[in-house]
């Protein structure tokens, strides 16, 4: 059996020093707010490269937190709109219904499953206030272009960066450097769900920003509103990231260069191996522009696809089988067509990929790919 994500496997590598930080916080018995979250928050902000980081509970808190943030400081209104991709999971959708704004779905573009950056412009309107792009499974989304035209209108760039953490954008300018994803627009969100490149014991996310009075703001909401304590400046939330999970993810980010480089030796086993005409692959992007927190690829016999691995031996999974706009959650949408996005949708399935998975087994699945017919 070659699991799809061996999340024993990925913690044993570090597993050691992972346990110690862990034993370090059950000793000194400060478990919420304390020195680990200080440490994380400065290491990766650092490492991201914006001036500030704030730890939260998860992802969806994190990217609420950023736009209920430019609400209180007077940016954005009660139906403002924010450009979104169509093809995202629902947790960036989420977000924006929850604080009362509204998603404008642009479609993606089919090569790169990203949002495609030449339909962004004709969707501005008089309410839009920011474009929101999903960095979606590990590739980088953000592109001159998007920079341009939220320049040239006022918008909010924000970033989505729950699945690419450590990715990098090469802008084409030969002598300027590479950024992180995370720190290309106005604020970004992290999530550190366990199964991500950069995975927490549990839930938790962060805010990175350079914009000080956001990350105050955001701050200040995720304690209940509160800057000091019985002191309510905001209705804000209970969003906090736990010091054992702080001082895991600290220990976990000394090695996500290392992590995500393997990743990428593996998804070119991938892209040089698979070569059946009924199975399509996303454009390829240079290493660094790509980190593989999923490696999808497109078959419009998806599910003969799926039943035939899953005969091999091989776990796969589909990323995502419902579109936003099709859920039960947002019926008024239902009746909306984004064709691109509904074939992304039907015909997606990721393969098994992630640091601690052998070259041998990425061979197999290659094997077994090819062999469907």
């Amino acid at each position: 059996m070659i699991p799809f994500l061996d999340l024993q496997a990925i913690t044993r590598m570090h597993g050691d020093e992972i346990k110690a930080a862990v034993n370090r916080v059950i000793d000194s018995g400060w478990f919420l707010q304390g020195r680990e979250n200080q440490t994380f928050e400065s290491h990766y902000a650092q490492y991201i490269g914006s001036r500030h980081c704030v730890g939260v509970a998860n992802g969806l808190d994190a990217l609420r937190l950023i736009l209920r943030a430019y609400k209180e400081m007077g940016i954005m209104s009660d139906g403002d709109e924010v450009i979104v991709p169509a093809n995202t999971y629902i947790a960036t959708i989420l977000s924006i219904t929850d604080n009362r704004l509204v998603p404008v779905l642009v479609e993606p573009d089919i090569e790169t499953l990203q949002i495609d950056d030449a339909l962004i412009e004709q969707a501005v309107t008089l309410r839009t206030r920011a474009v929101m792009i999903v960095h979606l499974y590990g590739r980088c989304a953000y592109t001159e272009r998007i920079g341009d035209v939220c320049r040239r209108h006022g918008l909010k760039l924000i970033e989505d960066n729950a699945q690419a953490h450590g990715c990098n954008f090469q802008p084409s300018a030969l002598n300027f450097q590479s950024e992180k994803t995370g720190s290309l627009g106005d604020a970004a969100a992290h999530s550190f769900y366990p199964g991500k490149n950069l995975g927490a014991l549990g839930d938790a996310g962060a805010v990175t920003t350079d914009d000080a009075e956001l990350a105050d703001v955001v701050r200040t909401l995720a304690n209940y509103g509160s800057r000091r304590k019985y002191e309510f400046r905001y209705q804000g939330i209970n969003s906090r990231m736990a010091e054992t999970d702080a001082a895991a993810l600290d220990v976990k980010l000394r090695y996500l260069d290392e992590d995500n480089r393997r990743r990428q030796q593996l998804a070119a086993l991938y892209y040089d191996g698979i070569a059946n005409p009924l199975v399509s692959l996303p454009r390829r992007l240079a290493d660094a522009s790509n980190v593989y927190h999923l490696f999808p690829v497109l078959c419009e016999r998806r599910d003969e696809l799926q039943a035939h691995l899953t005969r091999q031996g091989i776990q796969t999974l589909i990323h995502y089988p419902i579109p936003s706009h099709r859920q039960a959650c947002y019926p008024a949408w239902n009746t909306r067509s984004y064709p691109i996005t509904e074939r992304i949708h039907a015909s997606e399935l990721s393969l098994p990929l992630h640091q601690a998975l052998s070259e041998a087994d990425v061979r197999e699945v290659v094997r077994a790919v090819n062999a469907f017919r």
